[in-house]
């Protein structure tokens, strides 16, 4: 088959599209013929190399796709040849004390398709059934193969981590990147009082489109300081800070009294100055969030399913260009999913 591989950590030049060994399924995988796949800044930060991680190479990379069931392994019980499925990147061992107790994300064991291990950027994917979520027929193959990851993401943190009410205000940073439009839809879904930032007019006015009550460029404004203006200087209940050390300090600063910031990455860098002494005495909650358990996988995919979330699409690239779609990741352009197709689908 065709793949998308890199053989060392580096620049986009590393990365390469061309033969791999087919995929082998064994008796819990199933054999996908991939449609659709999508990038994440995930996808950058393993194509670079993340201390803590030694992959096998060559390394495939992608955690998202979808595609159509050719085969499935002798001990499959949840789909059969044809089904239209994608796939839920999150791995769990299913039998430590967080995986008993529903809280998959959380298993000491806890790895992901496309960075711990081989991902699904290819012809075709061989992923264990649990990975794997029930697509209809009728959702287009880049809504299937762009969604998991950001919506699944984008849930726990607001609806299960944090517990946004409906009363409440939420801050939704760099809402024109993959999580940030998933969360402002959320957020919007949940009934709250949405604020969102983004870089550009064109990025603003998608993110009021996807539910944004207030947005603001964050290029030209003090951050801090509009949140507190157009909150009558009171703040927001949350902040969704998935930009890290380069926001961290204004995050803090536009939570209200006893508000919550959640956070499920830092592509700006993990180690930012922060204010203990606002933390204390404003009695506020730092939440971390990863991924979503299966339950919560399943409850967001089917709001994007019967279209009442909708995983924008900034450009599809074919698969064999897997340079250029790194580089509209790095280079925050566009608003949405980048995704990507194997040539034989375009």
């Amino acid at each position: 088959m065709q793949a998308v591989q890199f053989s060392e950590h580096g620049d986009r030049d590393v990365l390469e599209y061309g033969e791999f060994p087919d995929p082998e399924p064994g008796r819990d995988d199933v054999l996908v013929d991939v449609k659709a796949a999508a990038l994440n800044h995930l996808d950058i930060w393993t194509r670079k190399g993340m201390p803590g991680i030694d992959l096998d190479m060559p390394h495939i990379p992608g955690s998202d796709a979808a595609g159509v069931v050719t085969e499935v392994g002798d001990d499959v019980t949840r789909f059969e040849p044809g089904d239209h499925v994608a796939v839920s990147a999150g791995v769990a061992c299913g039998d430590c004390e967080f995986c008993r107790h529903g809280e998959e994300s959380m298993c000491v064991d806890f790895h992901i398709l496309g960075e711990h291990v081989r991902g699904v950027h290819a012809e075709q994917a061989a992923v264990p059934q649990d990975n794997l979520v029930a697509v209809p027929d009728h959702v287009d193959w880049e809504t299937a193969g762009s969604a998991s990851l950001v919506f699944q993401t984008a849930w726990r943190m607001l609806v299960t981590r944090a517990e946004l009410e409906p009363s409440e205000s939420v801050l939704v940073l760099g809402a024109s990147g993959g999580v940030g439009h998933a969360a402002v839809q959320i957020a919007d879904y949940v009934g709250a009082e949405v604020y969102a930032t983004a870089s550009s007019e064109e990025k603003l006015r998608y993110a009021e489109e996807c539910g944004a009550d207030h947005v603001v460029n964050y290029e030209e404004e003090d951050l801090a300081d509009w949140v507190r203006d157009e909150t009558g200087r009171r703040g927001v209940d949350v902040v969704v800070d998935h930009i890290g050390a380069a926001t961290w300090r204004d995050s803090l600063k536009s939570l209200a009294k006893g508000g919550r910031i959640v956070t499920c990455g830092a592509t700006t860098g993990g180690r930012p100055e922060t204010d203990i002494n606002r933390i204390f005495w404003n009695q506020l909650s730092v939440i971390g969030s990863t991924m979503a358990t299966p339950g919560e996988v399943d409850d967001v995919l089917e709001l994007v399913w019967d279209g009442t979330f909708e995983p924008r699409v900034r450009d599809v690239v074919p698969m064999s260009e897997p340079a250029a779609a790194h580089e509209l990741i790095e280079n925050r352009e566009g608003f949405g999913k980048v995704v990507v197709k194997p040539d034989s689908e375009l």
